[in-house]
């Protein structure tokens, strides 16, 4: 019944297996007990790398704190709820040598898991996710752009000719002087250029790449200097070592200071805040898209069982799904984890 439940939706578990389908979640929950038991060791020994996020369960803000172990690639620990009450329950857990052994902690930048982290993980260093980073700075391309999209397509209506008394929209069949038409164009130019300024320049389309394109044209153009800066932010996770994303950085913070675009100095002001833990996220190699997996598979667990009354229930069917306590079918050989987990084989049910 649990090998049924990681793959499919409560309500088939329980029609296949004639039980009531609340009866489903409490198997689940035992099986995973008896797992749990059947491994001899703690599921939070050898955890030295962790990843630390939160994901809605359900309406009313309804969370769960997940932390998923890098070096295993599974979910280790769970619980409902958020904040540094809920984190200390998974500190709690740990012995005082397993936090002291505790290498790196990347989370999304939240302030309250970073200093909870540093006080009770000494010896772990505080990684930056380059997703997050990088998601700072599209917004600032975006609001430059509306800025200059306003600005523009209020010059081509200062300049379109009116006669006397004459308002509104022109008539059908009149055409505006060239030069005014050209700023009509250059405004519906700017307006169409957002997703060319957000993608990466290798996922651009041919139109896309054209508008972005005739957009670095434009002398002094503070949109096109927003999104090179952008774009030389996302050069800093691609450097080859720690050393050289430092000395991206430190370039790209100067140049941010001085460029005189509000969006772009605030978030400058966040990165630099955040200095060490980018570039450790560069040292280290680590970033937090295992645990956004992580989060997409609750959030399809979550929707394919149509809610969960029982918080409990729920925290037992992800660790059976996305941890390395697996159930197996009776009778079968038991199989090791895919996409090259070291050393985490399922354990027989």
């Amino acid at each position: 019944m649990a090998w049924l439940a990681v793959r499919c939706t409560a309500p088939a578990v329980s029609e296949l297996a004639r039980v009531e389908w609340h009866g489903v979640g409490g198997a689940c929950r035992r099986v995973y007990a008896e797992l749990e038991a059947a491994r001899g060791a703690s599921r939070l020994d050898g955890v030295r790398r962790i990843g630390i996020d939160e994901t809605s369960y359900k309406r009313g803000h309804g969370y769960v704190t997940v932390v998923v172990g890098h070096d295993r690639g599974c979910l280790v620990w769970a619980h409902e709820g958020t904040g540094k009450d809920v984190l200390n329950l998974f500190l709690d857990g740990l012995a005082r040598e397993q936090r002291r052994a505790m290498e790196a902690v990347a989370a999304d930048g939240a302030r309250r898991i970073g200093q909870l982290a540093k006080r009770r993980c000494p010896n772990a260093r505080w990684v930056m996710d380059p997703f997050h980073v990088v998601q700072w700075m599209n917004g600032a391309p975006d609001a430059v752009r509306c800025g200059e999209w306003n600005a523009a397509r209020a010059a081509a209506r200062a300049a379109r000719p009116r006669p006397e008394g004459k308002r509104g929209r022109p008539a059908k069949g009149e055409l505006p002087p060239e030069e005014v038409r050209a700023l009509g164009e250059e405004a519906a130019s700017i307006k169409g250029s957002r997703y060319a300024l957000v993608k990466s320049p290798e996922d651009l389309t041919d139109g896309q790449r054209a508008r972005l394109e005739a957009l670095k044209k434009r002398a002094g153009s503070r949109l096109v200097r927003a999104w090179e800066l952008k774009e030389d932010l996302r050069a800093v996770f691609r450097a080859a070592d720690g050393s050289e994303a430092a000395e991206l950085l430190d370039d790209w913070m100067h140049r941010a200071a001085c460029c005189k675009i509000a969006k772009v100095v605030a978030v400058e002001k966040k990165v630099r805040r955040r200095r060490d833990d980018i570039i450790a996220a560069v040292e280290l190699g680590i970033s937090n898209g295992r645990v956004e997996a992580i989060n997409n598979k609750i959030k399809v667990t979550v929707r394919m069982g149509y809610g969960f009354r029982n918080t409990d229930n729920l925290v037992a069917l992800l660790m059976l799904r996305c941890g390395d306590c697996q159930p197996q079918l009776p009778g079968r050989p038991v199989k090791a984890r895919k996409k090259g987990v070291k050393g985490a084989k399922s354990v027989a049910a």
